[in-house]
């Protein structure tokens, strides 16, 4: 056995440090502005409807699901740094361009669209990041460094809505500057902040980050891509195929967990609009703190899971994962009998303060239509009557909601590091880039759709039917776990060179 030093295993460490640092920068790039791109949208582009919200938060998945087999491939031949440094840099440059999208004259909503994309391209590089921390940590640090790495994310997550948070403290106008062509708002100043992180990052990577490999014992041995550090070579023992129904089935998992998360995110300030009459600010700000809680709630889980996953294994876990998540969307069915306030009706009440009896108790396809007046400026609230499940859908009610979120904050966090520790485990010492960036494609895939269909579903159809098809699907996957329960077992003890 090659005895690791006391040198090696601090540099090697520090680099894994990094790598969580990564991935908490490349979580704050997506949720830095999730509240705000609604309301971002609207004041940048009028002509963007909410079914055009969902492809401009599903662009990010869709850039970090092309990227995420590329540089997972990259990292497989030439050192980590490479893709780590350049992918950074794109998001740097996506970043700068979201800050800008308010100068074109027309189609904002396009460059929006763009901006996005480019930031998710650059997130391609969380599976640099797991390929190397998988690689880069034996058998029984796996789990932890798994644990760690999902709460840097979910910090990131935290942080994110807690900066948008802040900076509405700026407000909607905030300050021109000129010279630069740029407006410092609510809007634009979490992506200029998110940019000055990531180059902070790149500095950091080239400084601290060494490439390190060690095998499921914890034996130092170089790997192809290593730029020379590390003489100590041990010959990797990758005899043995992967069980590929096993790597299929977690993507399969991996896909369903980030896609119901991806709705959840989606619609929290669409639903929270239409159900408790917030305006665009009052929905960041308030959504902004309900995620900041949810996210300190996940990064008290990753932290137990870690514990709890020596005495019970990660596959019962995962199980149970699961059935929190289902329990959460379960509760967010629309239940009681109140209506949420329609928007026509709020309007009708703001600006006309005299109205016939009659008239107010006449049905709303009867009424005349409504003009605002030319100087009015306040911002209409409510269910819009154009989403016509909004005058017969019962009002999800703010416990409801409360409730809803506390349990996928609880559910979701668990699902998320047991899958991808059960994932690397599974793969063993072979290189895990390209697999690692099919793990993360998968995940990205959930990203585009969910928006997506949460938006088109959600627009249409109402709640109801949104939060029903989530459950089916939260379902079939849990038949999918019972099936392939015992094949999520690591590629050591699978071949008998462990103990499980």
């Amino acid at each position: 056995d090659v005895v690791e030093t006391q040198e090696h295993y601090k540099s090697r460490w520090r680099s894994i440090w990094i790598m969580y640092l990564t991935m908490f920068l490349s979580s704050v790039g997506f949720s830095i502005v999730i509240m705000s791109v609604w309301p971002y949208l609207q004041k940048i582009d009028p002509t963007a409807d909410a079914s055009f919200l969902g492809w401009i938060i599903a662009s990010y998945s869709i850039g970090q699901m092309v990227a995420s087999p590329l540089f997972g491939l990259w990292s497989n031949y030439r050192p980590r740094r490479e893709p780590l440094v350049i992918s950074t840099a794109i998001s740097v440059a996506a970043n700068c361009l979201y800050a800008y999208v308010h100068v074109p004259h027309s189609h904002n909503k396009y460059y929006m669209l763009t901006a996005r994309a480019l930031v998710g391209f650059g997130a391609g590089n969380v599976a640099v990041v797991r390929s190397y921390i998988a690689g880069a940590t034996s058998l029984t640090e796996r789990t932890s460094a798994m644990a760690n790495t999902s709460a840097c994310q979910a910090v990131g997550f935290i942080l994110g809505p807690v900066f948008q948070t802040c900076f509405t403290l700026i407000g909607e106008e905030g300050v021109t500057w000129k010279f630069l062509c740029l407006q410092l708002n609510m809007y634009t100043a979490p992506v200029l902040f998110g940019a000055l992180l990531g180059v902070i990052n790149i500095i950091l990577i080239f400084a601290i980050f060494r490439e390190h490999r060690v095998d499921d014992m914890g034996r130092q041995y170089k790997s192809v891509n290593s730029d020379g550090e590390g003489s100590d070579v041990l010959d990797q023992n990758t005899e043995g195929s992967i069980d590929h129904i096993a790597v299929v089935a977690l993507n399969i998992l991996f896909f369903v967990i980030l896609f119901v998360f991806a709705v959840f995110e989606t619609i929290a300030t669409p639903l929270t609009m239409d159900m408790y009459s917030w305006t665009r600010k009052e929905a960041v700000f308030y959504n902004g703190i309900i995620l900041s809680a949810i996210g300190i709630e996940s990064v008290i889980v990753f932290m137990v899971v870690k514990t709890l996953s020596k005495r019970t294994g990660e596959r019962a876990i995962l199980h149970a994962g699961l059935l929190i998540v289902l329990v959460g969307f379960f509760i967010l069915l629309p239940w009681g009998k109140k209506l949420p306030n329609i928007q026509w009706q709020e309007i009708k009440n703001n600006t006309i303060p005299r109205t016939a009896p009659s008239e107010m108790l006449a049905p709303f396809w009867s009424l005349p239509e409504l003009q605002l007046p030319s100087n009015h400026t306040a911002e209409p609230v409510g269910c819009p009557v154009t989403q016509s499940w909004c005058l017969n859908t019962p009002k999800i009610y703010l416990a409801q909601y409360i409730s809803s979120d506390v349990l996928i904050g609880l559910g979701y966090p668990v699902c998320n590091v047991m899958s991808y520790t059960l994932y690397s485990k599974v793969l063993g010492p072979k290189p895990q880039g390209v697999y690692m960036g099919w793990l993360t494609a998968s995940g990205s895939g959930a990203r585009i759709l969910g928006p997506v269909f949460v938006s088109q579903i959600y627009t249409h159809l109402g709640p109801r039917w949104a939060f029903s098809l989530i459950c089916g699907v939260v379902v079939v996957s849990l038949l999918l776990l019972e099936i392939v329960y015992k094949r999520l077992i690591a590629f050591s003890v699978r071949y008998g060179r462990m103990q499980e």
